[in-house]
């Protein structure tokens, strides 16, 4: 309780901000019961445009939480000991993205008291069931990577030791979690872009590449959030809780990945202009050159691949201390913006049935304030578990337990710690 008081003293803006989180997800609560009660009529979704706002917030949602597969491998897979301080946050980033998920999901299916029908009927010529299986499982991967974190947290350890001792076990589990959370999430990655990929009713579905597309667009993602979220961390905490060069290795990486993506996105469309799939090229034209055209070469390729691309890998540029956030939150925007476009943009493009018509104009959608309500709560469920898991759980594990146990080794030598001070000596 003591801690807790001082925590907030020390941070007199936790109130306020949890109080407007609360209120948001509150709005959103009374939004899903409408949703449930009166069904999907008082939402902006019709015949034309079957997938709106919410699946556009689940497949951002995704997306944005690949970082924990790929620092799990990197970590547990490839031997890369110096990612472990990221580690833990990268887990629960992806934790907290794919339960939103799960939740904007739960808003959009039409009978969400079936939620379950998946895991008892299976449909194993279906890509959604596969999607569906695999984000079930990878979740509870998740949730079980996370117990250890749990399990260490001060206030468990001081009142129910023995819980904590058996959560903190999971972690030898931590070799196995990792390949199964690799090969989980290349599955259902992958699988979201096949999704539209094996359909082809709409004018730009129907694309192979688009499963290859999804799932490189996340894997630099994935670790850029887990950046941000870290950088916003230690803002918030005023302290170092992952050390620079490892930040710097993860952005590099984040810089050469988009550089990659956006190589493959723009060949990807030059290549949808060679077809002989009806209306794929009248509809191209209208997402590169007509009014669609904005969230594709601005949103997309442009603030989401190229500017992170140069903020990342131009040395001159890196060194800026606004460059890293900036490429970072643009690689988010970039995701989400992408998202859209596959889910949201291809939908708007009606075919035309007339000899002659090959573009019957735009559908209309406009989603209503349940949506927009329900979208905001998800977002605020993401914002309020990140905030708060900072305090309940030591989420970076990184220089104060290294420094506990070298201080507890017997044989450690006194003239190697004065060498190494603590992070709270050297920042005021």
């Amino acid at each position: 309780m003591n801690s807790i008081r001082g925590f907030l003293r020390e941070h007199p803006f936790l109130l306020p901000w949890t109080g407007v989180l609360l209120l948001v997800c509150g709005l959103g609560v009374v939004a899903g019961i409408l949703v449930w009660t009166r069904g999907l009529v008082i939402t902006g979704l019709n015949d034309l445009v079957p997938w709106g706002l919410w699946i556009t917030v689940d497949l951002s949602a995704i997306g944005v939480g690949a970082g924990a597969f790929l620092l799990s491998a990197a970590i547990y897979l490839l031997g890369l000991k110096e990612y472990r301080p990221l580690a833990r946050v990268a887990v629960l980033v992806g934790l907290l993205g794919y339960t939103a998920a799960a939740l904007a999901l739960l808003l959009d299916l039409g009978r969400p008291d079936r939620f379950w029908h998946p895991i008892v009927f299976w449909n194993t010529h279906s890509v959604l069931w596969e999607i569906t299986m695999c984000v079930i499982l990878y979740t509870a991967v998740l949730l079980v990577e996370f117990l250890p974190v749990v399990g260490h947290a001060a206030w468990l350890e001081k009142r129910v030791p023995w819980l904590a001792r058996r959560l903190q076990w999971f972690h030898n589990l931590a070799p196995v979690l990792a390949v199964l959370g690799l090969l989980l999430s290349l599955l259902h990655h992958s699988s979201l872009g096949a999704t539209y990929g094996v359909l082809p009713f709409r004018p730009l579905w129907g694309n192979p590449g688009t499963a290859v597309l999804f799932l490189a667009n996340a894997a630099f993602t994935g670790p850029a959030l887990t950046i941000l979220a870290t950088l916003a961390a230690q803002r918030v905490l005023r302290r170092e809780l992952v050390p620079a060069p490892t930040l710097a290795k993860v952005a590099r990486f984040v810089g050469v990945a988009a550089a990659i993506y956006l190589y493959m996105r723009l060949w990807d469309l030059f290549a949808m202009s060679y077809t002989h799939i009806p209306f794929r090229a009248e509809g191209l034209a209208y997402v590169t050159g007509g009014p669609l055209a904005l969230n594709l070469w601005a949103g997309e390729l442009i603030l989401g691949a190229l500017l992170p691309a140069l903020l990342l890998l131009v040395p001159q540029v890196r060194r800026q201390g606004w460059a890293l956030p900036a490429a970072c939150a643009l690689t988010v925007v970039g995701l989400v913006v992408t998202r859209w476009d596959v889910n949201l943009s291809t939908q708007l493009l009606r075919i035309g049935w007339m000899p002659g018509e090959p573009f019957g104009g735009f559908a209309s959608y406009t989603p209503t304030w349940v949506e927009w309500a329900a979208s905001a709560a998800i977002v605020a469920y993401w914002l309020l578990g990140f905030t708060w898991s900072l305090h309940l759980f030591p989420v970076f594990a990184g220089h104060t337990e290294e420094a506990h146990r070298e201080a507890a080794a017997p044989h450690s030598e006194p003239a190697v710690a004065e060498h190494r001070p603590s992070i709270e000596t050297e920042i005021p």
